[in-house]
């Protein structure tokens, strides 16, 4: 026989038997992976921002399909990848109310007074460990834009004024931006919040007002003036009760600063669709 077929037969029985070897590692090292897992995962946006609490969409899909997560915790996805998840697991689909980040500092290259101007690297957290940043507000937003290279869908910009611009069309509530920012100046907020008072500072009313022009001073006006009882004061900042407010706006027109803003002008609160809904049942 020659060497050839000698080497051509050695291969073939070799092949054969790390076929049977790997065809019996198969079998014994098998694990079950519900189909189920992979259908929500190709449903699932892929954008692995973490707004469900989990390190990406295959693993919130695992979740899901073990029991461990609900199916309605995809904010990226929005309302019809939900029903699609749900549909999927057999339940019904229950919709959380949509949240959208909001920037809570107003101290603009005009409104906010600066130390020095800064030129080191373009990114918050290094800015504030070299220098502490280039604003004389400790608690106002770096504007080193971060928060924009965080957001896996390119929903902020950061404005000519030096503070991020949320494109609320295309923020999904995933929160990243917030988890980027070393100030905690964007904030998710749900839609159905008319007002905020636009600051983090926790600085007196006299230094708020010597580093800021439209800072919240602790004043506590916006508290006396809500008929609804809606605000309280918490470390001299106002705190907005959502169900109580009714979306009046005194406060936001008696805040000496401006601080207190309307965060949603073209979203109705509950009691105006409550008006709504009376003045056409009484139609």
């Amino acid at each position: 026989m020659s060497p050839i077929i000698t080497a051509m037969l050695v291969m073939a029985c070799l092949g054969l038997v790390m076929s049977l070897f790997l065809g019996i590692a198969a079998k014994i090292f098998y694990v079950y992976v519900d189909p189920r897992v992979e259908e929500i995962s190709d449903i699932l946006p892929g954008a692995n921002c973490g707004g469900c609490g989990y390190a990406g969409c295959s693993d919130y899909a695992e979740a899901i399909v073990k029991g461990e997560a609900p199916p309605n915790k995809c904010v990226a996805g929005g309302e019809n990848v939900i029903e699609a998840v749900c549909a999927i697991m057999g339940v019904k689909a229950t919709l959380e109310e949509r949240k959208v980040t909001k920037i809570f500092c107003r101290g603009d290259n005009e409104k906010a007074r600066r130390d020095f101007k800064y030129l080191g690297a373009e990114d918050c957290y290094a800015a504030i460990l070299l220098t502490g940043g280039d604003k004389s507000c400790k608690y106002g937003c770096v504007g080193l834009g971060s928060c924009v290279k965080a957001c896996p869908f390119g929903g902020i910009t950061m404005g000519e004024n030096g503070l991020p611009v949320i494109n609320e069309d295309m923020c999904t509530g995933c929160g990243s931006c917030v988890e980027a920012c070393p100030r905690n100046i964007p904030k998710l907020v749900p839609v159905s919040q008319k007002v905020a008072a636009l600051c983090c500072s926790l600085d007196t009313g006299k230094m708020v007002k010597s580093v800021c022009s439209v800072g919240c001073i602790g004043c506590g006006i916006c508290q006396k003036k809500c008929p609804e009882g809606a605000i309280t004061m918490v470390d001299s900042l106002p705190r907005i009760d959502v169900k109580k407010c009714t979306g009046c706006l005194e406060c936001v027109e008696k805040c000496p600063t401006k601080a207190m803003a309307c965060l949603f002008p073209g979203v109705k609160t509950e009691a105006e669709d409550k008006q709504e809904k009376e003045a056409a049942d009484a139609a």
